[in-house]
């Protein structure tokens, strides 16, 4: 069965917007109506994706970078009506081994860039008066450990506790701050990193419903977080891991 929902006349940035779930989710929000804010690194994969969606408008910016660099790329196109925190990074490493360096570097794009994000869009809402949706993207190795991702599993942690001190703080002006927790999602890069069946096996075993998310099952719970079919929830994580966090 699809869903479908309107965002006609809504304003949504997405970051990451041009690969992988970012893409997916960029193309369903246009296609839903929404006008689409996809910002990215990559300029080259931000053109392939405004010549196929011509109302997307592309923001060449990189989510790490100091929030006077960040506000200044997104000056021209506030107020937003939602934000998907999409962009993230991987690096795994056993907790004996994790050195500074990629510490860091999760740390910065998977936490700190999605609080100076979010606190840019919300105050520029609280401004303008938008009752706004965020949706910050978490995964599964939040709410679960799992070998070899110390610091990924604390970046999405911490990244699960900051969404919950946004609803609560920002709950008064209206505006919903929740998350999508998904397992391994099957994007080109999903598919090439999991296609190992050694590999994909032992955490298969463990996801009662015995297969991993496509960028549409993801998509599809961003969506409804975003819409007003989610009103009342806020606060929240919205696991997408068939049963993965809850065995």
């Amino acid at each position: 069965m699809s869903v479908s929902f309107d965002f006609t006349g809504k304003k949504i940035l997405v970051t990451g917007g041009s690969q992988g779930i970012g893409l997916d989710i960029s193309k369903r929000l246009a296609k839903s109506g929404a006008r689409v804010y996809a910002l990215a690194r990559n300029e080259t994969a931000l053109k392939a994706l405004v010549d196929e969606f011509p109302t997307v408008t592309p923001i060449v910016c990189d989510v790490s970078a100091k929030s006077a660099v960040i506000e200044k790329a997104l000056k021209p196109h506030h107020p937003f009506d939602g934000l998907v925190n999409n962009a993230g990074i991987a690096i795994l490493q056993p907790a004996l081994d994790a050195d500074q360096e990629s510490i860091d570097k999760i740390l910065t794009v998977n936490l700190r860039a999605p609080i100076v994000l979010a606190g840019i869009i919300a105050k520029e809402m609280i401004s303008n008066g938008v009752k706004g949706s965020i949706v910050n993207m978490s995964s599964q190795a939040s709410l679960r450990p799992i070998d070899d991702h110390i610091a990924y599993c604390s970046s999405k942690a911490g990244l699960d506790m900051a969404t919950r001190v946004m609803a609560r703080e920002w709950g008064k002006s209206g505006i919903r701050v929740n998350t999508v927790n998904p397992t391994v999602v099957l994007t080109e890069m999903g598919k090439k990193n999991w296609s190992d069946k050694d590999k994909a096996g032992p955490l298969l075993q463990q996801i009662p419903l015995g297969h991993f998310a496509e960028p549409n099952d993801v998509t599809s719970s961003v969506l409804f977080l975003l819409s007003d079919s989610s009103s009342l929830t806020t606060g929240s994580a919205l696991p997408v891991d068939g049963g993965y966090s809850a065995n």
